[in-house]
């Protein structure tokens, strides 16, 4: 009996040690299968990679775009002011709808502005407190414009500019635009003007600036305002000439500026020969 129990035993220890031989083999080849599919997939990735690489250096660079005045070349921002050394300026209304004024006061060509503040009678620029405040606050001369109708009530006509055109807000002397006779005979129209001239002249204390069109003045001002200093517009490359060759202050010589900070179009003006900002400087 106890022979046969030790034959099991060793029968049953055979049987062991043969599963433990037979199964060594099996796991060394799962774990070279594990170490070939490895190293294949890191031979996949590094060819993935250098081909990338490769698809990379063919491509043409990305070039990054370039800041708006780096080329003048097709550039509606570079206009006359980046190429001359004339002080110049803009005119703004309503119509150019809401300005960012921190940008405008950073494109120093700009010197100065001229702000619509009122037309006719009982009309007000629905930007002029914002525009006056913001031009301001970042460092423009400022100052400030009525659209002239001849055939308005001339007294109401001044008090509607002045409870907007505030002296103490004033860099500069007010601005007449004057370019309608409003279907006056010239004689009427000139004898219209010439009284609200006078009396913006007494309310302020200082003589207006006139703004007026060249063909405009030669047609109907020829020597009615030699008193006042001008505002000439005319959209031309060379400067006008006035038909009676006097002077003026300031040529506005493009309808159609551009100017970083303003979405639209934008009138822009310059000084003429010797005439500067102290030309036209307010007088508190």
């Amino acid at each position: 009996m106890k022979k046969l129990i030790y034959l099991l035993i060793i029968a049953l220890l055979s049987m062991v040690a043969t599963e433990q031989l037979t199964a060594k083999p099996k796991s060394r080849r799962r774990a070279k299968a594990k170490t070939h599919v490895v190293a294949k997939k890191k031979k996949q990735k590094t060819r993935r990679r250098s081909a990338a690489k490769s698809r990379a250096k063919a491509r043409p660079a990305v070039v990054a775009p370039q800041p708006l005045f780096s080329d003048g070349d097709g550039n509606p921002y570079l206009q006359c002011e980046d190429t001359c050394g004339h002080v110049h300026g803009i005119d703004l209304s309503h119509y150019q709808g809401q300005v960012f004024w921190e940008t405008v006061g950073q494109h120093t060509k700009m010197a100065y502005v001229y702000l619509k503040a009122t037309e006719g009678s009982d009309r007000i620029d629905s930007y002029f407190e914002r525009n006056i405040d913001l031009a301001h606050r970042y460092g423009l001369k400022v100052g400030s414009y009525h659209f002239f109708r001849p055939k308005s009530d001339l007294e109401r006509q001044l008090r509607n500019f002045m409870a907007q055109c505030l002296p103490g807000e004033q860099d500069l002397i007010p601005m007449i635009d004057v370019e309608t006779t409003g279907n006056l005979p010239t004689a009427q129209f000139c004898d219209s003007l010439a009284k609200f001239l006078r009396m913006v002249e007494v309310a302020y204390r200082q003589k207006p600036l006139v703004y007026t069109y060249r063909n405009f003045y030669n047609k109907h001002l020829v020597g009615k305002l030699d008193d006042y200093q001008l505002m000439i517009a005319m959209y031309t490359d060379e400067a006008p000439v006035l038909a009676d060759g006097r002077d003026y202050t300031l040529w506005q010589y493009s309808a159609k500026g551009r100017i970083v900070g303003v979405s639209g179009y934008v009138d822009k003006s310059r000084f003429m020969g010797s005439h500067s900002l102290r030309d036209i400087r307010y007088r508190h």
